[in-house]
């Protein structure tokens, strides 16, 4: 019997303990606020250490790696409410962009125009990883400044092959073309990131996430984001909320020139077009020695005109740029207000417009190019093409969604 007190004494004296012990780590930690990126060192809710090591299995694990790692030339877009659609009167009456108000979630966007080199990079790499036919599939179309009455043909030796245009945005490149790209950058960028830390190769995609060192994908922004990009009233907020004057255009003003005197933040010289585009009936760029030309005939190097207020170039003019969404007239009737996006044509089913042409093949095109005049560098135009053709003025840029407590 006394043996039986003691033991019974031994387990009473031992739990006073721990209670003591996970009652002193409460206290600790009482008006500590825990995060991502500063756990603590023990669980809030059961007193139980952490291990912060992925490889030991009798703890549990919890990763201090809690920021995105963004990839290389991305630019964080902070996310709010929007007004989507055109502003301008719908002259082309398609009454497939109507007004209406969304909210985003930030996301990431690549701060130029995907270019010649970097799609040359992307065929390199993959000449390891594809036979020669299928890596033919994959070469943008040379053919696209082919015309019967222009000497452009001169373009479909050089335009893409040529190192001085190794910095002017790809052309050619169908948006079946455009997510293989996004596909191999985030498997790319992904191993450079794995092969630097050092970590093990053989490593899932899950496990990655777990450990918060995976990269979220590269793909084509959706409309909504590219749109809300582009226009970047982010610019034109003033106190709480308030937004001083609305954008036709990703810039201030309600024109295509710089209103600004050379101190304001856009820089440059009053009156400089902020732009590459058609002026004008067979008027690609103004008269040469003109210091506001606009710069370039055809398209122009990426950087070549000022960021907007997200810090990105050319979202107007230069080339026209392929997103996500599937083309539908009603897209912006139908769409949720959070995140609209068009997968497919559900809602507004082709069999509608008693047509072929509208299919879930047809994905839609915006920000107006180098052979587009002005009316269709508004962010809130919509045009489309088929997934698998390509032009000499349509290329693209890539996004990625922003994850974890703050999204960057």
């Amino acid at each position: 019997m006394r043996l039986k007190n003691t033991s019974w004494g031994m387990w009473t004296i031992a739990l006073v303990l721990v209670s003591a012990s996970i009652l002193s780590s409460c206290q600790k930690n009482k008006g500590y606020r825990r995060t991502a990126g500063s756990p603590g060192k023990r669980s809030a809710t059961t007193g139980a250490d952490f291990s912060f090591n992925a490889e030991d299995s009798t703890q549990f694990f919890v990763s201090k790696d809690a920021e995105q790692i963004p990839g290389p030339n991305l630019r964080f877009i902070q996310g709010g409410r929007a007004v989507l659609g055109s502003q301008e009167e719908d002259v082309m009456a398609f009454r497939d962009n109507l007004e209406r108000t969304v909210s985003i979630s930030n996301f990431w966007m690549d701060e130029t125009e995907m270019t010649n080199n970097d799609f040359k990079e992307f065929l390199f790499h993959m000449k390891r990883k594809v036979k020669a036919d299928s890596l033919k599939k994959l070469e943008p179309s040379e053919k696209v400044w082919r015309g019967a009455m222009t000497f452009n043909d001169v373009y479909e030796s050089y335009y893409f092959r040529f190192p001085g245009f190794n910095f002017y945005p790809v052309a050619g490149v169908s948006w079946s073309q455009a997510n293989a790209y996004a596909k191999w950058r985030t498997e790319f960028v992904q191993k450079q990131i794995v092969d630097k830390m050092k970590m093990d190769t053989t490593l899932t995609r899950a496990q990655l996430i777990e450990r918060g060192v995976v990269i979220a994908e590269f793909r084509l922004p959706n409309e909504a984001e590219w749109e809300y990009a582009a226009k970047a009233m982010i610019g034109t907020q003033y106190l709480d909320e308030n937004q001083e004057y609305g954008r036709i255009y990703p810039w201030d003003g309600r024109g295509v020139r710089n209103p600004y005197d050379g101190r304001g933040k856009k820089g440059g010289k009053q009156g400089d077009f902020l732009a590459n585009f058609k002026r004008g009936r067979g008027d690609y760029a103004g008269i040469a020695g003109n210091e506001t030309n606009d710069g370039e005939i055809l398209p122009a190097n990426v950087y070549e005109k000022a960021p907007n207020d997200f810090g990105l170039y050319n979202m107007a003019g230069n080339m026209n740029e392929w997103v996500y969404d599937v083309y539908r007239p009603l897209s912006f009737q139908d769409a949720d207000d959070l995140n609209p996006l068009r997968k497919d044509g559900v809602y507004d089913e082709k069999d509608t417009y008693g047509t072929s042409l509208l299919n879930d093949s047809i994905r839609v095109y915006k920000g107006g190019s180098w052979r587009d005049v002005t009316y269709w560098l508004a962010p809130g135009a919509r045009r489309f093409m088929h997934q698998d053709s390509s032009t000499n003025h349509i290329g693209f840029r890539c996004a990625m969604v922003a994850i974890g407590a703050k999204g960057k």
